[in-house]
């Protein structure tokens, strides 16, 4: 079914600006109240939501239609974990762009499904909204362990095993990524 969003609308949204700066629960906690105070003060400091979801589902869709994959590297859950994988849905359902979800995705938690402490987000969930690819289901993995001791031994093991690469400089593509998002949105949606 074809997205009803109005072009206007996402239109509107999708303009980039300066820096993105993804803060997923926006007004929620410490850094939204902050934010807020220093707007009071006179700051020209800005969150806004609908830049990053559009960004961050620019730079996924650039990634495959580059000929690449995309994956999620979750330490932790909650509401980070969410905004990362809902740029598949954001190409797809929303925008109506044809995708299929991430290809790759490798969440470290100490939360456990047995107990509720992962919301029914496993990556089986995750494949009923469009986040990850289900051809690509057998390669998602849930490590149980602290971050803490996850994210040291990973990235041991990466910089151990790849010689460093050229930067792909993706913050200065965001217009070129932008661009292409709003294209295919543009076509999908005639």
């Amino acid at each position: 079914m074809k997205s009803k969003v109005n072009e206007l609308t996402v239109g509107l949204a999708l303009p980039l600006g300066e820096g993105p700066l993804c803060d997923p629960p926006a007004g929620d906690g410490p850094i939204g109240m902050t934010v807020a105070a220093l707007q009071r003060g006179g700051w020209g400091l800005v969150v806004d939501p609908s830049r990053d979801v559009n960004e961050t589902a620019a730079l996924v869709l650039h990634a495959k239609r580059a000929g690449g994959r995309s994956a999620i590297v979750v330490m932790g859950g909650g509401s980070p974990k969410n905004f990362a994988l809902q740029t598949e849905p954001q190409i797809q359902e929303v925008l109506g762009i044809d995708e299929t979800g991430h290809d790759y995705f490798l969440q470290v938690t100490d939360a456990r499904p047995d107990t509720g402490g992962l919301s029914g987000a496993t990556p089986a969930e995750a494949v009923s909204w469009g986040k990850i690819d289900p051809d690509r289901l057998p390669d998602a993995v849930v490590c149980y362990l602290d971050s803490t001791i996850a994210l040291p031994v990973l990235t041991s093991y990466a910089l151990a095993k790849r010689k460093p690469r050229k930067l792909k400089r993706l913050y200065d593509k965001r217009g070129a990524m932008m661009k292409r998002l709003v294209e295919e949105f543009r076509k999908a949606n005639r």
